[in-house]
């Protein structure tokens, strides 16, 4: 069994054996008959992935590991908002008569700020402080403005990344407000695994800790009984990794990254989407 599902199986039981029902509260969420999508959750879950002992990639079911990657690109090397410069369709329904999300995500880590040595975007200014300031406790990024919120057709989920250097080690933790553990969990994991490695390479770096904290960590009425199918079914080991020695942030594509002897369950069940 892999860390990663020894995690997920973990996070999920307590949920459903320690969580709380939100069925007495009013939700935004819906599933498409209109019936509101309510969640049994649990606040403040922590986990955390050590990235030199194995990839944090589940094989209780499948994890789309290039489309995952595909995404992050988008928003964190593209910077883009536009969902035709997306390879996967996972953001169609949030798109608007623009074909944009809005001001959120890689809108955000695309804009300009200035500091003492010259304008930087959000990820240029990681990229900087990683090599020329890599003792700094202020290497950060937050996709939460305040400011733009009204113009997001969606909040941001995972909103924020703290980047920190220990020796020749770079770890970071992922703050997320939300995360619906069936359809997202691991994708969201599998893609902040990989902008760690990805960072720490064009800084000369070695990839270390990955922490994952989620404020609300819940699983979706609907959702349940496929989450306790999944947890009852097959793990294997975790696949190794491996990226191509590219030290230009820009120039990584989704190719560019490799799981050998990926294996997994054959859970296939349709899993219905609550927006």
């Amino acid at each position: 069994m892999s860390y990663a599902d020894e995690l997920y199986r973990a996070t999920c039981l307590d949920i459903l054996q320690n969580g709380i029902w939100d069925t007495d509260q009013k939700v935004r969420p819906r599933w498409e008959d209109g019936t509101p999508a309510h969640t049994i959750k649990k606040f403040g879950v922590v986990n955390r992935y050590d990235l030199q002992k194995e990839f944090p990639i589940m094989t209780l079911r499948r994890t789309a590991f290039k489309s995952c990657i595909d995404e992050l690109l988008w928003i964190w090397q593209k910077k883009s908002n536009r969902v035709s410069e997306l390879g996967s369709h996972v953001w169609d329904s949030w798109a608007d008569e623009t074909g944009t999300i809005g001001k959120a995500y890689g809108y955000q880590l695309g804009k300009k700020y200035t500091f003492p040595e010259g304008e930087f975007d959000q990820v240029d200014r990681v990229l900087y402080d990683l090599k020329h300031n890599p003792a700094s406790r202020r290497i950060l990024t937050s996709l939460y403005n305040f400011q733009d919120l009204h113009e997001m057709n969606l909040y941001p989920c995972a909103y924020s990344m703290t980047f920190n250097v220990s020796g020749d080690t770079l770890n970071a933790i992922l703050n997320q407000r939300s995360q619906d553990m069936l359809t997202a969990n691991n994708w969201n994991v599998c893609q902040y695994a990989v902008l760690v490695h990805m960072m720490a390479q064009v800084s000369g770096l070695k990839a270390g800790e990955l922490v994952h904290v989620i404020a609300d960590c819940h699983i979706y009425d609907r959702h349940v009984p496929l989450v306790e199918k999944m947890l009852a079914g097959e793990s294997f080991p975790a696949p190794k990794f491996t990226m191509d020695p590219i030290t230009d942030f820009y120039a990584f594509t989704k190719e560019n990254f490799h799981l050998e002897g990926y294996r997994y369950s054959d859970f296939r069940d349709p899993i219905p989407v609550a927006i």
